[in-house]
């Protein structure tokens, strides 16, 4: 029989585990810091920056392929590189979900030259975290876009998982309503600010004419043109997206300032050239749309709203200890 000492104590172990399961969201964001790897690979991001500035250098691709794949990466499962995983035999990985099939090469790319360009400094070679570097590299493509650079929280492990069936209704899509963009945002900690504010990546980027041409084409049987578009601008999609088009086409999220950060995506709104459902809904919906005016007239606030979205993105779903590690190769677990 157990002893009333041995007892307490268990009971005290089993209290402590209920508490830290309570505590860990707040645990885990504590867990990241600015300067994580000061004494272990004091240089990193500039290796990081260099790499990523050389990538961008070869294609402009590079800064929404990255961006979007930091946001597809955390909000799957947390920010943990599992996106960057490649399917094998025995297992799809996200990557390979039809919601990421969409995913830009140069965005994967992008970390894989990164993480080549730590891994040649002998100090720091498997001592800096796939995840890590991916949320670097998203700050720095931001930067090289024109838009605000800042300090991001390190110390996050690679998860230990990946696979296409998590995806499922994880990911925002084009057709979604504020309620929806608000709840699945929600689900991340995220707040209505913070989902307007991260929607104003859409300043940078494509899409492919199948994404949207519902807007265009089909809209309802009353107005075969979503109404909330911009008629010039519905026209302007009409001649770059046919009917009968090529799949391959892509069509500019931006049509002003398609390869410059800044608050016109706001200003596109306000004039109906949103070209997601879910991009013009922020002005339509009486809820949003004064964050979307506000910012359309005041770039400096939207920068700073920004940072703190992706600040707060980057806390997501953060493995610690036995639920992560470093990996070797991006792309396949250790």
């Amino acid at each position: 029989m157990m002893d009333r000492h041995r007892l307490s104590n268990v009971v005290i172990t089993v209290f402590s585990l209920s508490l830290v399961a309570c505590l860990s969201p707040d645990l885990v964001s504590a867990q990241l810091k600015r300067n994580y790897y000061a004494n272990t690979c004091p240089n990193v991001e500039s290796i990081v920056r260099n790499a990523v500035t050389q990538k961008f250098q070869q294609t402009f691709i590079t800064v929404p392929g990255t961006l979007r794949l930091f946001f597809h990466d955390c909000f799957v499962n947390g920010c943990d590189a599992s996106v960057i995983i490649a399917s094998t035999p025995n297992n799809q990985a996200e990557k390979d979900h039809p919601d990421n099939l969409s995913l830009a090469g140069d965005g994967f790319d992008t970390v894989i030259k990164a993480k080549a360009a730590v891994d040649a400094v002998a100090s720091c070679r498997n001592k800096v975290s796939c995840a890590d570097i991916l949320a670097m590299a998203a700050r720095d493509v931001i930067a090289l876009a024109g838009g605000p650079s800042y300090a991001v929280e390190l110390g996050r492990l690679d998860g230990l998982s990946s696979t296409a069936s998590s995806v499922n209704g994880r990911l925002p899509k084009p057709s979604f309503n504020l309620n929806q963009l608000n709840a699945i945002f929600a689900a991340n900690g995220l707040s209505q600010t913070d989902m307007i504010a991260l929607s104003g990546a859409h300043t940078l980027g494509f899409s492919h004419c199948n994404r949207f041409a519902n807007r265009i084409y089909n809209f309802s049987p009353r107005n075969p043109i979503d109404p909330t578009l911009n008629r010039a601008y519905a026209s302007q999609l009409q001649s770059m997206c046919p009917r009968v088009v090529n799949p391959t086409i892509a069509i500019n999220m931006d049509p002003t300032t398609p390869r410059t950060f800044d608050n016109v995506y706001f200003q596109n709104l306000v004039t109906g050239k949103g070209l997601f459902t879910s991009d013009q809904v922020l002005f339509t919906d009486s809820r949003s749309k004064p964050t979307v005016n506000a910012w359309a007239s005041n770039s400096q606030a939207f920068q700073n709203a920004f940072v703190a979205a992706m600040t707060k993105l980057g806390r997501v779903g953060v493995k610690t200890g036995r639920n992560g590690n470093i990996r070797r190769d991006c792309g396949a677990f250790n």
